[in-house]
């Protein structure tokens, strides 16, 4: 029994002799939440395609806090991943949209359930367990699939100080969107887990308009991160406004990293030293709205040493050497799209996005986007070759059924088609998604 499940079974036996005091029920909420998709990715270049539909549920419970100067509670997580259509030759064995059986083929079903205890004293909240679900710029769970990621350790916010966030943690394990299981934690290319990833930051609201953000992260024996971030919106007037979000990340290697099973494989492009954590990118994205038209202009720049780094533990393998499935992940930046990322060594992005919001024409719940993303200057894998280059569209609508009986229903249909050229070793593909969404509320 590892720490964290050790302390989270005795702070619930303490938990069970307080579940009467108030608060504790009285600000309890509980909702069941269903998510069906269908998943098409066809490889434009003849490879194995995937077509797949399944059916995701998701109960969360979360209590209120007891009485008294440091109140306690608990939060609950149970997710259930229901296979509908997509049999062998339509589902490649690969842990990414849902878990594969010995065949190849997709099991039929799979299931998961953690929880996490907390404590509150003044304005200070920490939370320990299995189902947190961290969305920091050093950090970000996925949910981009069917069921979410979720990750095992502890976390602290404090906001003690008037316009000052702080966050604080330790992750130790992670269970994927389409795992049973949890595993340590890695870098895409790592096959050995690390046990520990440590992160301390603030959001600072100088003014009403402008957050400044400062964070540190370190996944032992992968990589040190440092990140700094500027967002401030200027308003015009009440239907016009002009957003600036600046972003930086500094990453370097950390203890075993390059050594066998620790090796970073810098998204498929070059490294300076082969393995090894080595980056700066920045970013910077701007966008005005008017109205419901929304116009985002940005530009990403990758340093030419290697590639940008983010926790994925798609690479980790088991005791026998086969991999653990826990693939999927979600990085802080503009350029994470349906397809692609746009993160290799020395590549320059330039990206932009038009959507719009039809309420502003009295249908509340209907928007729709669309997005473009080039990519040039991605360096060859020895440093010699040519330079390559990749693009990607990306366009969606959504919309949720505001009355009547089925009011809450989300519907959304993406489709995005990425294109490469041959240095980038990544496959054309058009991609399809249809989602749809509904959470009840008990309490």
């Amino acid at each position: 029994m590892n720490k964290s499940t050790l302390a989270l079974a005795v702070a619930v036996g303490v938990l069970a002799q307080q579940a009467g005091a108030a608060g504790f029920i009285e600000d309890s909420k509980a909702s069941v939440s269903s998510r069906t998709m269908y998943f098409n990715n066809d490889n434009r270049e003849g490879g194995a395609d995937q077509k797949e539909s399944a059916e995701g549920l998701k109960f969360d419970y979360l209590s209120g806090f007891t009485q008294g100067s440091v109140g306690f509670g608990i939060d609950a997580q149970a997710l259930v991943g229901i296979h509908l259509d997509g049999g062998k030759g339509h589902h490649p064995d690969a842990n990414t949209f849902f878990p594969s059986d010995t065949d190849g083929s997709a099991v039929d079903e799979w299931s998961r359930a953690a929880a996490n205890v907390k404590a509150r004293f003044s304005k200070t909240e920490a939370h320990l367990g299995g189902a947190l679900q961290p969305s920091l710029p050093i950090l970000v769970a996925n949910d981009s699939r069917l069921l979410p990621q979720t990750f095992d350790g502890g976390t602290i916010t404090s906001k003690e100080i008037d316009n000052v966030t702080f966050n604080a943690g330790q992750l130790e394990h992670s269970a994927g969107r389409a795992s049973s299981n949890s595993t340590g934690l890695a870098v895409n290319g790592g096959t050995q887990d690390s046990n520990q990833f440590r992160y301390a930051g603030a959001d600072w609201k100088v003014t009403k308009d402008l957050t400044l953000q400062y964070y540190h992260s370190n996944l032992k024996d992968y990589y040190k991160q440092d990140f700094l971030g500027l967002v401030h919106v200027f308003t015009i007037d009440a239907k016009q406004s002009f957003k600036t979000d600046i972003r930086y990340f500094d990453s370097g290697s950390d203890g075993k990293n390059g050594d066998p099973g620790y090796r970073f494989n810098n998204n498929g492009g070059y490294a300076k030293n082969l393995g090894e954590v080595d980056n700066k990118t920045w970013s910077a994205m701007f966008t005005y709205t008017l109205g419901g038209n929304a116009f985002l202009l940005g530009h990403q720049r990758v340093s030419d040493d290697g590639g940008f780094v983010f926790l994925n533990q798609g690479s980790v393998v088991d005791g026998r050497g086969r991999p653990e499935g826990n693939g999927g992940a979600s990085f802080y930046s503009f350029t994470d799209a349906m397809v692609n990322s746009f993160i290799r060594a020395g590549e320059n992005t330039t990206f932009g996005q038009y959507s719009y919001d039809f309420a502003a024409l009295g249908v509340p719940g209907l928007k729709t986007a669309i997005a473009y993303l080039h990519g040039d200057n991605i360096k060859a894998t020895n440093g010699r070759g040519p330079d390559s280059s990749e693009w990607e569209r990306d366009m969606r609508i959504d919309y949720t059924i505001q009355q009547g009986a089925l009011k809450g229903l989300g519907v959304t249909l993406r489709n995005a088609v990425y294109r490469g050229s041959e240095v980038t070793n990544s496959p054309d593909i058009d991609q399809t998604r249809l989602i749809f969404n509904y959470t009840y509320s008990f309490l």
